[in-house]
C-alpha cells in the first residue's frame, strides 16, 4: 500500500516515522555562441538536482492566505523555529563569536551570458537570515551572511575566499560545484548547500542537504507515477539527452532505474548538442519511427525542448514527454498558447506554489521574499529548507557551536520536510524522498494528475532506486557512500 503525504503535525518538521506503509498521512533554431552555449549548457545543468528540488523561476508570489511574513514568528509551517533568544558565548571557529556567526551562501548571478543567474536563492537566504535574527539569531547569537557570486566559472576563487572568511556555507548553489570540492576540502569547508550537480559534492564529505541528490539513488514516484496512467505506453520508453556530462548522468540514471517501475527502454537514443540544433525534425522522426509512445527528455525549456515540441507536432508526433522539476517553470507554460506541451508531464518533490494555500509552509516563504523585494522560485524554497535545516542542527549546539557538532547533528536528522516545503527525505543518509508528485501541463497550467489526491504528494519506499553502472562507478564511492574523487 502507497502513503499520501500532505501536512504533517510533528512540532519539528518531521513526518510520521517510516516503517510499514500506511493508507495516509494527513501530516505532513541556430547554432549559438559559446557563451550562448554555456548558458543553455548551465540551465540544463539543473534538471539534475530538479530531481530533488524543484527548478524554475516565478516572479509572483503565488497562492493565496492570510497569513503574513512576521519577524516574530515561532515556526515556519510545521517546523518550530529553531531561532530565539539565548545565553551562547565564546568563539569557537572561524566565523563565531560570542555574539555573531557568520556563514556564506551564493550564487552564479554575476555570469554575464545570464544575468540573475538562480539569484531566487540568494534573496531567500537574505530574506531567512532576517527572519532569524528578528527572532533572537541562534542561541542569541546573530547571523551574518556573506554572499558570493561564483559567476558560473568563479567557484574555485570563491571557494577559497570562503575558506577564510565564514564558519559554514548554507544555501548556496554552484553550477560547477566540481572544480570546488578539493579546495573545500581542503580547508575542511562544511557545507549545507542548496542544490548540488557533480557527484565529488552530492556524496561528498562535510556535505548535507535537506533533499539529497546522490549519484547512486534516484527519486522514482514521477516514474511510478507515469507508468500507472500509461502502462503500456512506458514499456515504449525512449531517451532524448544532450551531449553533456550532467544531462547523460541524468539519462543513465533513469536508464538504470526506471525497469523497476514497468519501463523498457527502445534501442533509438536520441543525443542533441546542449548548444542547440539547426533542425529538430530528425531527431522526432527517429523517436516517431522507433515507436516510442514516452520519451524522457533531459535538458532546458527553452529553447530546446519548445523547439523539440514545435517539431515533433509538425510530423504528427504525440508522445508523453517526461521531464524533471527545471520544467516547472511560469515562462515554459505562458508559452504553451499552442498547446504543443499539452503531454509534458513534471516529476515534483516540492509542491506547487499554485497550492500554497493548501501548504502553510510555501504561503510563507511565498510571503517573506515579497516581503523583502526578493524574486521567488522553487530554487529559492530549496534554499529556505536548507536554511531551516542548518539553523536547527546550529541551535541543538548551542554554545559550544563548530562544524564537526552542526554536521554530527545534521547527519542525525533521517527525516525532514522543511515544515511542508516539500515531500520527506533523508538528510543524513543523504537519500532523496520517497515521495513525490506529477504535474501535467494543459494549456499554461499546471495541473496535479498523481496521486488522485489534490495537494498531496505519493510516498512509497520503492520511491527511491538504486543507480548502478558506470555512472556511479565514476564517483568512487566508499563502503558509506562517500565519493573519493576529490580526496
Amino acid at each position: 500500500m502507497r502513503r499520501l503525504s500532505g501536512f504533517q503535525s510533528s512540532t519539528k518538521g518531521k513526518s510520521v516515522p517510516k516503517g510499514n506503509e500506511t493508507a495516509s498521512v494527513n501530516s505532513r533554431p541556430k547554432r549559438r555562441t559559446r557563451g550562448a552555449v554555456l548558458v543553455v549548457a548551465l540551465v540544463a545543468v539543473l534538471s539534475i538536482f530538479a530531481a530533488a528540488c524543484g527548478g524554475g523561476r516565478s516572479d509572483s508570489s503565488g497562492g493565496s492566505s492570510n497569513t503574513t511574513a512576521k519577524s516574530t514568528a515561532t515556526s515556519f509551517g510545521t517546523l518550530d523555529s529553531p531561532c530565539g533568544a539565548g545565553e551562547a558565548k565564546g568563539a569557537t571557529q572561524q566565523g563565531v563569536t560570542d555574539t555573531s556567526i557568520t556563514i556564506g551562501y551564493g550564487d552564479d548571478a554575476g555570469y554575464a551570458g545570464a544575468p540573475g543567474l538562480n539569484k531566487e536563492m540568494s534573496d531567500a537566504m537574505k530574506a531567512m537570515i532576517k527572519w532569524c535574527n528578528d527572532q533572537g539569531g541562534i542561541n542569541g547569537r546573530q547571523i551574518t551572511g556573506k554572499y558570493y557570486d561564483a559567476a558560473i566559472m568563479e567557484a574555485n576563487n570563491r571557494m577559497t575566499e570562503a575558506c577564510t572568511q565564514v564558519f559554514m556555507l548554507v544555501g548556496q548553489g554552484f553550477s560547477l560545484d566540481s572544480v570546488q570540492e578539493q579546495t573545500r576540502l581542503g580547508c575542511k569547508m562544511a557545507s549545507v548547500p542548496t542544490y548540488s550537480v557533480s557527484a565529488a559534492f552530492a556524496n561528498g564529505p562535510l556535505m548535507v542537504q535537506a533533499v539529497p541528490n546522490p549519484i547512486d539513488k534516484t527519486p522514482l514516484a514521477g516514474a511510478y507515477q507515469l507508468a500507472g496512467l500509461f502502462p503500456d505506453a512506458v514499456k515504449k520508453a525512449a531517451i532524448f539527452t544532450a551531449n553533456y556530462a550532467a544531462t547523460k548522468d541524468s539519462t543513465d540514471k533513469a536508464k538504470t532505474s526506471f525497469t523497476t517501475a514497468g519501463w523498457n527502454f527502445l534501442d533509438c537514443e536520441q543525443t542533441y548538442n546542449i548548444g542547440g540544433e539547426s533542425n529538430w525534425t530528425p531527431f522526432v522522426q527517429r523517436l516517431k519511427d522507433c515507436g516510442a509512445e514516452v520519451v524522457f527528455f533531459s535538458g532546458s525549456p527553452a529553447p530546446n525542448f519548445q523547439n523539440v515540441l514545435d517539431a515533433a507536432k509538425a510530423i504528427n508526433f504525440t508522445p508523453k514527454w517526461y521531464v524533471d522539476s527545471n520544467f516547472y517553470d511560469p515562462t515554459f507554460a505562458k508559452w504553451n498558447t499552442s498547446g504543443n506541451a499539452d503531454n509534458v508531464y513534471v516529476r515534483m518533490a516540492f509542491y506547487p506554489f499554485e497550492q500554497a494555500s493548501e501548504h502553510p509552509a510555501v504561503q510563507q516563504y511565498l510571503d517573506l521574499i515579497k516581503a523583502s523585494g526578493g524574486k521567488t522560485g522553487l530554487l529559492g524554497a530549496q534554499a529556505t529548507t536548507n536554511f531551516l535545516l542548518w539553523a536547527s542542527a546550529a541551535q541543538e549546539c548551542g554554545s559550544t557551536l563548530t562544524s564537526d557538532c552542526v554536521m554530527e547533528k545534521l547527519k542525525a536528522i533521517n527525516e525532514w520536510d522543511g515544515g511542508g516545503l516539500h515531500s520527506n527525505a533523508d538528510p543524513g543518509a543523504n537519500l532523496p524522498p520517497d515521495c513525490g508528485m506529477l504535474v501535467q501541463l494543459k494549456g499554461t497550467e499546471y495541473t496535479q494528475v498523481a496521486p488522485s489526491t489534490k495537494a498531496q504528494m505519493e510516498c512509497s519506499p520503492k520511491f527511491i532506486g538504486s543507480v548502478t553502472g558506470p555512472v556511479v562507478d565514476a564517483a568512487k564511492l566508499d563502503a558509506n557512500r562517500v565519493s573519493q574523487v576529490a580526496k
